[in-house]
């Protein structure tokens, strides 16, 4: 679990957060959405530690990551995964060598032990059979898989996903979402997805934070949502004729 208390963030005396409260709970898909601009990739920076608040906690199961010094930071990242928007794979490594990265740089495990785990992550996303492959060589949909596979290689307890699903179309976008929901489940983990994209949201959000201009506006789960009175949410949410449809006949429904 993963805990903010009281975060706040400026920049160049404008403030970008603006005393963050929220919780990520294990075991479940945590979702920040809000618009352009309105804090939450800051907010995903702030948590990671590419940026450090100007105050307030961020609680990894109860140790505080803002006062960590920078040795026990250093512990603590591997204990998380990273799936990046781009994908961000090494063109000039195999499909197999990218999801050995990370064992090769912070595992003791010996070479024979080490590709036998990546394989085991590569089958995991039904990519063992493209492991002497090269990036260039494979989908945008497979590329994010092996991102996946690399960023659970080494079993961590939280993975963060920034905008997974950018680039991809609704299909694959759903296989992306499916995967990213059942390995959380699996291997409860905490897991913190940065997105824009509506139907992970509605398919996989159990767990969703709006950020409006800086501030926690509204938390619940996806069925919440479509019963929420909160105007800026529904703004955000229902901004396209089939959401608002859905949540029109939703109404219908409990009007009945």
């Amino acid at each position: 679990m993963i805990e903010l208390k009281s975060i706040c963030k400026s920049f160049d005396g404008r403030q970008v957060l603006k005393d963050i409260n929220a919780q990520f709970d294990n075991g479940k898909t945590n979702l920040i959405i809000g618009q352009s601009g309105s804090g939450k990739t800051v907010l995903m920076k702030n948590i990671v530690g590419l940026f450090t608040p100007d105050s307030g906690q961020i609680l990894y199961d109860g140790r505080d990551f803002v006062a960590m010094k920078r040795k026990e930071r250093a512990l603590l990242r591997r204990e998380m995964g990273m799936i990046f928007q781009s994908a961000a794979l090494f063109d000039s490594m195999s499909v197999l060598e990218n999801v050995m990265f990370p064992l090769d740089m912070f595992s003791d495990a010996n070479l024979a032990d080490r590709v036998k785990r990546a394989q085991f992550c590569l089958d995991r996303v039904n990519l063992i059979d493209a492991q002497d492959k090269f990036p260039g060589e494979i989908s945008g949909g497979m590329q994010k898989r092996v991102a996946i596979a690399r960023a659970i290689a080494l079993n961590p307890k939280y993975l963060f996903c920034d905008e997974p699903n950018s680039g991809l179309d609704p299909k694959t976008s759903l296989v992306i979402d499916e995967l990213i929901s059942d390995i959380t489940h699996e291997y409860k983990m905490t897991t913190i997805i940065n997105t824009h994209d509506m139907n992970s949201v509605m398919g996989i959000g159990e767990n969703i934070i709006f950020i409006y201009e800086g501030r926690k506006e509204w938390q619940g789960c996806s069925a919440e949502i479509m019963t929420s009175t909160n105007e800026r949410l529904n703004s955000f949410i229902f901004a396209s004729d089939l959401f608002r449809k859905v949540k029109e006949a939703n109404g219908e429904e409990h009007a009945q």
